[in-house]
């Protein structure tokens, strides 16, 4: 007897297997059209191991600085680097010109803009996970899921520049307000969740979520601007930007 699988449960346990590098599902088959949606919810997920990784070490009397390198540093590993390969690609694009950018982004080799931007990120994140410290493991989570939210917005609102490619199924796909949806219920129960911890950050933190729609939607818009349309590549680089300026924000704000 064959049992029916709804397909945004098959959609789910395929944004598991594409947007970090966790152990798949045993059931049901993945697939992988409307994924997009569910990036959030995997990015939450992604986000919590790292509060968890920062509470271990921190139950071991790590130093600070420590802490923020091996939390960084997981946050890649679970996503296979997919969202940093984006970062580098994107800027050797951007440098390369208008009429090169495309096919720079294409090529495999990393050139000195890509690497500069990823120093830059690099400290930027660790600058910002120090200064949080203790609060670190509230700001990872609402980073991690605004950061997810950014590609939906781009894929909605911005042409695929590249038809037949590994990404372009995104667009394809893509069914505009609905697959905000999911995203939007979750800003709903995170915003909730955040009012019920200790009053005294609780304030703090909700004008930090409230505010992170705001590189949310601008930054992808800037970078779709630029290129004049998205890639998978620019994707990554929207993810990798908005966490980074949300960290910064709940970091100055807290």
């Amino acid at each position: 007897m064959r049992i029916y699988t709804p397909r945004w449960i098959q959609d789910l346990a395929g944004a598991w297997i594409f947007y970090s590098i966790l152990p798949p599902w045993p059931c049901p088959k993945p697939r992988f059209e409307r994924i997009a949606r569910f990036a959030p919810l995997i990015g939450i997920i992604l986000g919590l191991l790292q509060s968890s990784l920062w509470q271990i070490l921190n139950s071991l009397s790590w130093d600070i600085t420590a802490k923020a390198m091996a939390v960084f540093s997981l946050g890649i590993f679970l996503t296979g680097g997919l969202h940093v390969d984006g970062l580098m690609d994107t800027a050797d694009g951007i440098a390369a010109g208008e009429k090169r950018c495309l096919e720079a982004m294409k090529d495999s080799r990393i050139g000195a803009t890509g690497i500069q931007t990823l120093l830059l990120i690099t400290l930027l994140q660790l600058s910002a996970l120090i200064e949080l410290d203790s609060m670190a493991i509230y700001a990872i989570p609402i980073a991690c899921f605004w950061s997810r939210c950014a590609p939906i917005y781009a894929i909605a609102n911005f042409p695929y520049l590249r038809e037949k490619s590994y990404s372009s199924f995104h667009s394809y796909y893509c069914r505009g307000f609905q697959d905000s949806i999911p995203a939007i219920l979750l800003s709903i129960a995170l915003f909730t969740i955040i009012l019920c911890i200790k009053s005294e950050i609780a304030l703090k933190l909700s004008i930090g979520f409230g505010l992170g729609i705001i590189p949310c939607l601008l930054i992808p818009t800037l970078l779709g601007k630029k290129l004049n349309g998205h890639t998978g590549d620019s994707y990554g680089a929207s993810t990798v930007l908005v966490e980074t300026s949300i960290l910064l924000l709940l970091a100055f704000l807290i």
